[in-house]
């Protein structure tokens, strides 16, 4: 029997030592190495096409060529049958390649790989791998959500030799793994989900989709803190990245991707948790804007830039006379750090002082601000609650506010203007750079340079 092999594994980076340190050398971060063993190969133990080590980037061709004399034929893309799931993908799933599912437990992926699943499973070869759950109960939950079952192969294993091996019998075009943390080799000692396996595990199959020009999805877990569980390498390895989002106490899920070598990332995708499963919001603004009657102080609708197109979200913004020596500074959706910047900025540009007020933000609906295009309406609506005065319920606001006052433009302002007036908002404040060539019709801009200038528009 061959001696079974230690080492030491990194689980940021994936970085491989021989034995054990307390700081990774490649990524710097500390108590990060887990000890992994390495059994060899078993003397005259079969192999399955794909379990070797040649890479995970398919078939590597030994031949140097011209850059030039590569083939450039796009790849047609199979739709997912969910327009929302396509335009998060960059217009669809393309053959040869990996996808991972990540999300919190109860966000719905397994939801949304089956319907796909089911509804792609009708004109095409689909192969359904669940280590998590059994037929019994993946099947309950396609008769509950009312999905056409007929056609899907179904498959509860966890050993990656044999999927591979089924892989290669029923040659589906999709191929599912439910979840990548349940899958095992059994050349590899350590348990399923750790890291070795999780990323050996990951490499074999990826390869396998590549040399058989299938499209892969994985489903991954993600830790506390919303990373993907397991080591960083498998996000290299991959070729999309997306994120499914969204809280128990909320039926709506947003998909984002993450990284994506066909199409944009930080594309945003809707969709909605009814009792027959998820369903795509086609206009999410709509959603994020359903605002009540009566406008109180601190709320604005800010027009943000998710992927490709423009989205309306409202922000709201509460002050309240502190009882602490350091008031509190709570941001839901946005940067605490950049809240704190801004009102250091409103203080000396704009004379207002909130050192002594408790700050509270908040972006309706869930969504999570990651550009600096809110600067601007952030500001209002703090202003707005400071001095208790409402804004205008026709107002919306964009534009990214310097350290030295300035409203610095945005991308995409014309988009984000026309967005808005079909909305039906009628004045916008926004950059000097972002005036419109021409204005919607009914749409009123106001173009401002400084910060005190939108003080002055409001």
């Amino acid at each position: 029997m061959a001696k079974a092999k230690s080492a030491f594994v990194c689980t940021e980076c994936g970085a491989e030592y021989r034995k054990w340190q307390g700081q990774c050398s490649s990524c710097q971060e500390w108590n990060t190495l887990s000890e992994i063993r390495l059994s060899a190969s078993r003397p005259g133990a079969a192999t399955v096409s794909g379990t070797g080590r040649a890479g995970y980037a398919g078939g590597l061709s030994k031949e140097v060529v011209d850059l030039g004399s590569v083939d450039l034929t796009e790849v047609p893309r199979l739709s997912s049958t969910f327009e929302e799931f396509d335009r998060v993908l960059g217009g669809g799933l393309v053959p040869g390649s990996a996808v991972l599912l990540g999300g919190h437990p109860g966000a719905g992926k397994s939801t949304l790989l089956l319907q796909t699943a089911c509804k792609l499973a009708q004109a095409r070869k689909v192969l359904y791998v669940t280590g998590e759950e059994s037929l019994s109960q993946v099947a309950m939950r396609a008769h509950r959500l009312q999905l056409p079952t007929q056609g899907l192969k179904m498959l509860a294993e966890t050993s990656v030799e044999t999927v591979l091996a089924v892989a290669e019998r029923e040659r589906p075009e999709i191929l599912i793994i439910d979840s990548i943390q349940t899958m095992h080799l059994e050349d590899i000692a350590s348990a399923p989900g750790g890291v070795a396996q999780v990323r050996e595990s990951a490499a074999v199959l990826t390869r396998f989709a590549k040399q058989s020009n299938t499209v892969l999805l994985l489903v991954g877990h993600v830790t506390k803190d919303g990373t993907l569980a397991g080591p960083k390498v498998l996000e290299h390895m991959i070729d999309a990245s997306l994120l499914l989002e969204g809280g128990a106490d909320s039926r709506f899920r947003t998909l984002r991707g993450q990284k994506n070598r066909f199409g944009a990332v930080n594309e945003l995708g809707v969709f909605a948790m009814l009792e027959h499963g998820l369903k795509e919001v086609k206009n999410p603004s709509a959603i994020f804007l359903s605002r009540n009657e009566e406008q109180a102080p601190g709320s604005l609708v800010m027009v943000v830039w998710e992927g490709t197109r423009p989205l309306l979200v409202e922000v709201q913004a509460l002050l309240d006379e502190s009882a602490l020596g350091n008031p509190r500074r709570v941001a839901v959706g946005l940067d605490q750090n950049r809240l704190a910047m801004l009102l250091a900025v409103l203080h000396r540009h704009g004379g207002l002082f909130t050192g002594d007020q408790d700050v509270f933000l908040n972006v309706v609906g869930g969504v999570k601000v990651l550009e600096t295009s809110a600067d601007l309406a952030v500001l209002l609506a703090v202003v707005s609650s400071l001095q208790n005065r409402p804004l205008p319920r026709e107002l919306v606001a964009f534009g990214e506010v310097g350290l030295s006052g300035e409203i610095r433009p945005v991308p995409s302002g014309q988009e984000r203007i026309v967005e808005a007036a079909k909305h039906g908002f009628t004045r916008a404040i926004v950059p000097r750079a972002n005036t419109p060539k021409r204005a919607p019709e009914g749409m009123e801009v106001v173009i401002v340079d400084k910060l005190a200038d939108a003080l002055e528009a409001l």
